[in-house]
């Protein structure tokens, strides 16, 4: 007989969500299969949150939270209202960006050393993306077949980091500080997704390889910024 599960283990639930929307994707993911996760009988997900809808919006706001858990005043967790969970996401995206290193950067005419100025940005990017990982995570794997989700994903996530990363790059190329890129938004997006492999994806790795989070960001970081700039005699 599945065993239930106590009433102050809701984060319990958020936390097998997020592993089963990641595996399966929003569409795929039915409460049956969390229910499996979690090692309970369906029915009782429904004591928790009235919808698979509802779920969805739990887990993308239980990610990466570095506060200790808050329950609801009351249960089940009703249905977001129509456009909740996407404001949410849009209000977490923003609340993001831009980031202040790559801000600062753009106000800039110049910097005085363009080493540090590189490398403050890449790893503060890296560590944003590292901090928020679980959460983009989810995003990109669920964006895929839930459409009003993507966009919002697309174009405020992804699509505004990577504009603004390419125009400061293509700035500093005119200004003969970094090398002339023949298409600054494909080199915006080669520094932007070797990040995220390293801050985020490597954590799903199905053979993930032992290695000290601080020693692979630092490898990163270097890679890039040395590729681009040249070595301070």
């Amino acid at each position: 007989m599945a065993r239930k599960m106590p009433p102050d283990r809701l984060e319990r639930l958020a936390e097998k969500a997020t592993q089963v929307f990641i595996e399966l994707g929003y569409r795929r993911t039915q409460m049956a299969d969390v229910a499996d996760a979690l090692g309970v009988a369906k029915g009782t997900i429904y004591l928790y949150v009235e919808s698979k809808e509802a779920l969805f919006d739990l887990v993308l706001r239980c990610a990466d939270a570095t506060a200790s858990f808050a329950h609801p005043r009351a249960l089940p967790i009703a249905t977001p209202k129509a456009g909740a969970t996407l404001k949410y996401v849009r209000e977490r995206l923003s609340a993001g960006q831009p980031l202040a290193a790559l801000a600062a950067a753009m106000k800039r005419w110049r910097p005085r050393t363009m080493r540090v100025e590189l490398e403050s940005i890449v790893r503060e990017l890296y560590d944003t993306l590292n901090r928020n990982r679980t959460a983009i995570k989810l995003l990109d794997r669920c964006a895929h077949d839930y459409p009003e989700l993507a966009a919002v994903w697309y174009q405020a996530g992804r699509g505004s980091l990577l504009d603004l990363l390419a125009r400061y790059l293509e700035t500093r190329a005119r200004q003969r500080l970094l090398p002339a890129f023949p298409d600054p938004r494909i080199a915006a997006r080669l520094i932007i997704e070797n990040v995220v492999v390293w801050a985020v994806h490597r954590y799903w790795d199905p053979a993930p390889q032992a290695m000290d989070d601080r020693v692979a960001e630092d490898m990163v970081v270097d890679f890039i910024v040395n590729g681009l700039t040249k070595r301070e005699k």
